[in-house]
């Protein structure tokens, strides 16, 4: 854990459970991308680059989920470098409460605000900046977050963030975290056909192929959806969902596993009803989901 392999001429990445993309702008300065899911990855990191004479000159994040950003603070503290972030994912690395925030709908008990929720804040520069790294290209891959992005470097390396899972993964959890289901269908289709030389997914193997793995990950989204609509058969409440989909899948439910399922099965819900797909109707004071 915490390797660092080389992908491209300039690029590599570092081996850990969401993995950090290093560019090499020059021979002394590097770009982060993503920095990993707290100080103590930070820390991991900083000896990483103290091992190659590198200095940190900037991180770009993909998105504002903890995991990629948890790092942040610890770095910035200790090297003074910029964090680009954009979008609504600016505002959530800046004010990581947020996450929390959503995820639960309202303010977030003390069993949702940890490391893996709530990341430290970080100043934030915007991808606009005069200082952004104009050679790295801003790949939009939104649908998993709000306004998630990868970033293409020179010798044609991209790093895919959170747009696809790993097999294992999938097989493990079954449902993978989305906000936006029709923005993350969209997005496995522009990578399908993207080219590049190789690519890396923070939750999957670096590949130079990914089109069996997105096809694996669209697979999954379909069956999901054909799981929904067989539990709401019948109309149901959403805790009545909720509880359907953990009993199918044989999921434990805890704190972190009902706001990251449970917000991932209301996008599912909201995707299905926009199609057409799901009803809601409300009766004795209660939201009902029933499929059509």
């Amino acid at each position: 854990m915490y390797e660092l392999v080389q992908v491209g001429e300039k690029s590599y990445y570092i081996n850990c459970p969401a993995k950090i993309g290093v560019y090499l702008a020059d021979e002394h300065h590097v770009y982060l991308i993503d920095s990993g899911n707290d100080k103590d990855a930070g820390r991991k990191v900083r000896q990483i680059l103290e091992k190659n004479n590198w200095k940190l000159k900037g991180i770009l994040n993909t998105h504002s989920n903890a995991d990629h950003i948890g790092g942040n603070r610890y770095l910035q503290n200790q090297t003074d470098c910029i964090v680009f972030s954009g979008g609504i994912e600016a505002a959530f690395t800046q004010y990581p409460i947020l996450e929390p925030s959503f995820l639960y709908g309202g303010y977030p008990c003390k069993d949702l605000r940890h490391k893996f929720l709530l990341a430290q804040d970080s100043n934030v520069t915007s991808f606009s900046d005069v200082n952004f790294p104009k050679e790295i290209e801003i790949v939009p891959l939104p649908g998993h977050f709000f306004d998630m992005v990868g970033f293409r470097t020179p010798d044609q390396t991209v790093f895919l963030a959170d747009c696809i899972s790993s097999r294992e993964t999938l097989e493990k959890y079954a449902i993978s975290f989305i906000y936006d289901v029709e923005a993350y269908l969209k997005t496995l289709d522009k990578v399908e056909t993207m080219k590049a030389a190789m690519f890396v997914p923070a939750h999957a193997e670096a590949s130079a192929d990914v089109r069996d793995l997105i096809q694996y990950n669209r697979k999954k989204i379909y069956e999901v959806a054909i799981c929904l609509r067989e539990i709401c058969s019948e109309a149901m409440t959403f805790e009545q969902v909720l509880q359907g989909v953990f009993n199918h899948y044989g999921l434990v439910m805890n704190f972190e596993q009902y706001v990251l399922v449970g917000s991932t099965v209301r996008s599912y819900l909201s995707w299905l009803k926009d199609k057409g797909e799901m009803n809601v109707d409300f009766q004795n004071n209660q939201l009902l989901w029933k499929s059509v």
